[in-house]
């Protein structure tokens, strides 16, 4: 069987990347890869990661960017268990946005994206994140995360984090 990843690559968002092509059927999703990402990336609020086919069409894309997690809005168990400093501000990453296009579902387009984008957070160690933090849009792609081993927030269900030792972990073992 093919190699799905043999077939993609991800890089910055460039010049070259055909946006306007691009569609995932959530037009919030689609607007800010057309529209907003070019502006994050030169302003540096976000940086947007395209996954592209040999014939440079976009199949998908993630951002990054910095973050914080206030630490009152976690259980102090949930601090304590993971060993995070005891600060009000603790480093995250956000993975703000992460969508495939419609052509490309049922690929794993998705799962790549995701597991790149957390290698890459992974990676960027000289970068203090004890976690990366992802807002699911709705139910399934709250489901979509937790598969993958992320927590909710107590108090916000959509708002889940990934602590940087689980991901140091997909990474080393």
């Amino acid at each position: 069987m093919d190699n799905p990843q043999s077939h993609y690559r991800i890089e910055p968002l460039g010049r070259a990347h055909d946006r306007a092509a691009f569609s995932c059927g959530i037009e919030a999703l689609d607007r800010y890869l057309h529209e907003q990402a070019s502006q994050d990336a030169r302003n540096r609020a976000a940086v947007p990661y395209v996954m592209v086919t040999d014939t440079n069409r976009i199949a998908g894309y993630y951002t990054l960017s910095s973050a914080i997690i206030i630490a009152g809005d976690l259980p102090a168990e949930t601090v304590k268990a993971f060993k995070w400093p005891r600060y009000p501000e603790l480093p995250a990453t956000l993975i703000g946005r992460l969508a495939s296009d419609l052509t490309f579902r049922g690929k794993g387009i998705g799962k790549l994206l995701l597991l790149d984008a957390l290698k890459r957070v992974w990676r960027l160690s000289e970068i203090a994140s004890l976690a990366v933090i992802v807002d699911a849009k709705d139910e399934n792609v709250r489901q979509f995360y937790i598969q993958y081993g992320f927590l909710s927030f107590p108090d916000r269900h959509n708002r889940l984090f990934l602590p940087i030792k689980t991901v140091e972990k997909l990474f080393t073992s």
